[in-house]
């Protein structure tokens, strides 16, 4: 599976999706005269900005190494979810200022929405949340942070569009501050989302080793190998969303050296083939 062309491919359905949904939010909104469902439009509008920063992010990690970057462009991607966290955060912000600001203002600047504001919140929840399921299946697949931000930013947007419902049908019970007060509870979940997929790609900027089940997975492929006698040592890095292994493996000190130099192809081209997000292997042969 193509990473790039995956990765790009549900960013369109992303695209096309929330700027539909976007201003079927904002003309309910503005028809319903509702301050919580024009904010979550808003959010839904961040999306589509969000989903941009990811195509250009996973087409940058996705150039081919040259003299400057030996080892690859994959962080861009990670760059890109900084980014894009960066841009949640903001829109967070600026939906719970307005939202408080509406809440001071009280009285008859409080408004009570109509129905179609109810509806709009509705399908709004129920398509971002095929959204997340359909990106994150996707990002995982390709294991692309990018993509799995852009997966979560497809949840707030859902979680939003549950206080915004909240807040609407309070409003329509006699309570009306609920709606602007929906707009701060929208805020609080998109700073949690953003801060959680800062903190991710954060993560996924420092170097550091596969998990243990998949070490042992690649030791296991490796000794498993015919001519093998054992795996002197194991190394892994990982640099973003791909692998890199530094190996030694032991093999009959007799052994002409083509016949060991072949094996250790062969293990090379096992591993690089039964864990697709390895990049690159370094494997020295040691005499058992």
């Amino acid at each position: 599976m193509d990473h790039t062309e995956t990765a790009i491919r549900v960013s369109k359905v992303s695209i096309a999706g929330n700027v539909a949904l976007s201003f079927i939010k904002l003309a309910a909104g503005l028809l319903s005269r509702s301050g919580a469902m024009v904010s979550d439009a808003v959010h839904s509008l961040s999306d589509v900005i969000s989903t941009f920063v990811v195509i250009v992010g996973v087409k940058l990690a996705g150039k081919d190494s040259d003299r400057e970057h030996p080892y690859g462009h994959e962080r861009m991607e990670c760059v890109a979810a900084i980014v894009l966290a960066v841009i949640l955060l903001i829109t967070g912000i600026f939906i719970g200022y307005g939202g408080i600001k509406k809440m001071l203002t009280g009285g008859e600047a409080l408004t009570v929405p109509g129905r179609l504001a109810l509806a709009a919140a509705v399908l709004s929840i129920v398509v971002k949340e095929l959204m997340f399921h359909y990106t994150r299946r996707a990002a995982r697949q390709i294991d692309s942070p990018a993509l799995m931000a852009n997966a979560w930013h497809h949840r707030s947007d859902a979680m939003s569009s549950v206080g915004a419902l909240i807040g609407i049908a309070g409003a329509r019970m006699g309570l009306p501050m609920l709606d602007p007060l929906a707009s701060v509870v929208i805020c609080v979940f998109i700073g949690k989302a953003a801060l959680d997929i800062f903190r991710d790609a954060m993560e996924k900027m420092v170097d550091h080793s596969c998990d243990e089940e998949t070490e042992t997975a690649i030791r296991q492929t490796a000794e498993a190998h015919e001519g093998v006698a054992r795996v002197d040592l194991l190394r892994t890095r990982q640099f973003a969303s791909r692998v890199y292994i530094e190996m030694e493996i032991a093999v009959d000190g007799t052994m002409p050296l083509a016949q060991a130099h072949a094996i250790a192809e062969a293990v090379h081209d096992d591993i690089e083939s039964g864990f697709p997000s390895v990049k690159h292997i370094t494997i020295h042969v040691n005499p058992a």
